[in-house]
């Protein structure tokens, strides 16, 4: 089936900023809360919310096999289940619905007073139930350089790393969308020449730049998933912030992994942008040298030329960008994650997310880490306002932003923008 809403020439009815992340040739997904304390599915252009579930109430949707309350729910899990032809189809209905030359909606005060919002008159929502969460560590620059860091640097990488897509599972209990705030954590750490650890407040919070891909339903239990056709099983992607506390981490880690240091929060981009208004910005990934086992080559352009840029906003200060990288410097591929994931026959649901790990690229601006872009705080980071960083401070905001450009077209993610709290104290 055509993907027709990518048509670089279609124009919207709706106003539409030059240089905004939402043409009508992305059509993201997410949910909302209206004034009126109406949780629905939507998407957007420009600065406009639309209310899927208004449209399809009144029939916009008709000739498209939807279950009658598909989107007058507070989840997207359920039109992800649906899979890949009805995300399609109901994509290419909402560019024909706002297309300049369709009077249909364009022409009734009505409906459109019903469907369509001003984004800053509504809330976002976390846009799926996510059942479970599993990170990644996929970036050879970032895996290199924490490995130097902390190990040998003539052998920063671990024996496994070449092979196979290292990965974990976290908590989804505490991923939140952008504007949520997130406290400082409490943890053990243990204190440089000490022996016996000590409980208190994470003194070298970190931010993570990452993005997360969201799956439909892939498999059942026991079943593999072929890299070939993994791809068929991503519904899109969301920026993802996977906050670290890098003390805690130090101390917890070994023999299991991170733990503590990691479930505290994450924090995400509320619009899932698709794989297919991604489509347009694949690229080769790096060279995988060796080549992986069979059952993880793969040919072709498998990767995605997503610009990414991470800054930090003190409290009554302006932002500071101190890091521009790309997810096109992945090692490792979504296709070969998910085939990965369910080598063993794990079962991967609908609404299931999967981080990328941390994204930093070759140049020493293009780190994705505070960890790495101070060298474990040996260089600190000057902001606009003077101050310096070598970590995350209270009430400072972390702000990270993604966007794909060609001549044609700039389909973006928006934000994903949090602030840290201190520890959160009982009342």
């Amino acid at each position: 089936m055509p993907i027709t809403a990518n048509d670089t020439n279609r124009k919207s009815w709706l106003e539409v900023d030059p240089n905004s992340d939402f043409p009508i040739q992305n059509i993201p997904f997410g949910v909302f809360l209206t004034k009126e304390n109406v949780v629905t599915v939507g998407t957007r252009i420009g600065d406009f919310a639309i209310d899927l579930g208004a449209l399809q109430q009144l029939h916009y949707f008709e000739g498209i096999e939807l279950t009658d309350d598909m989107f007058m729910q507070d989840t997207l899990n359920d039109f992800i289940s649906d899979g890949q032809k009805t995300w399609r189809l109901v994509r290419n209905r909402i560019a024909e619905i706002f297309d300049v030359t369709n009077p249909k909606l364009q022409g009734n005060t009505k409906d459109k007073d019903i469907i369509i919002f001003n984004l800053e008159d509504v809330e976002m929502q976390l846009p799926v139930l996510i059942g479970d969460y599993t990170d990644f560590y996929s970036s050879k620059e970032h895996a290199t350089n924490v490995g130097k860091m902390f190990r040998d640097p003539e052998n920063a990488l671990l024996p496994n790393w070449l092979h196979i897509p290292v990965g974990y599972h976290g908590r989804s209990s505490t991923i939140v969308p952008s504007g949520i705030p997130v406290h400082r954590p409490m943890g053990q750490t243990l204190p440089n020449g000490e022996t016996t650890p000590v409980f208190g407040s994470s003194r070298l919070v970190d931010f993570e730049l990452e993005t997360a891909f969201i799956t439909t339903d892939v498999n059942i239990m026991g079943e593999n998933i072929a890299v070939t056709e993994a791809e068929d099983y991503i519904f899109g992607m969301v920026l993802l912030n996977d906050w670290s506390a890098r003390d805690i981490q130090k101390w917890e880690y070994v023999p299991l992994g991170p733990f503590l240091a990691k479930s505290f929060a994450s924090s995400i981009s509320p619009w899932i942008v698709t794989m297919d208004a991604l489509e347009p910005f694949r690229t080769k990934g790096p060279k995988q040298e060796p080549t992986p086992l069979p059952y993880l080559q793969q040919k072709g352009k498998h990767s995605f030329d997503i610009n990414l840029e991470v800054a930090i906003q003190p409290e009554k200060a302006e932002p500071t960008v101190i890091s521009r990288s790309n997810f096109k410097y992945m090692y490792w591929t979504m296709s070969q994650q998910l085939a990965h994931h369910t080598s063993n026959g794990c079962r991967v649901n609908s609404g299931d997310m999967m981080g990328s790990g941390t994204i930093s690229g070759p140049t020493a601006d293009s780190f994705g880490s505070m960890l790495e872009l101070t060298w474990g705080g040996k260089n600190p980071i000057k902001l606009n306002d003077g101050t310096e960083r070598k970590f995350i401070n209270d009430n400072d905001t972390v702000i990270m932003k993604g966007f794909c450009q060609n001549g044609h077209v700039r389909i973006g993610f928006g934000e994903v923008s949090s602030k840290l709290l201190p520890p959160f104290v009982r009342k």
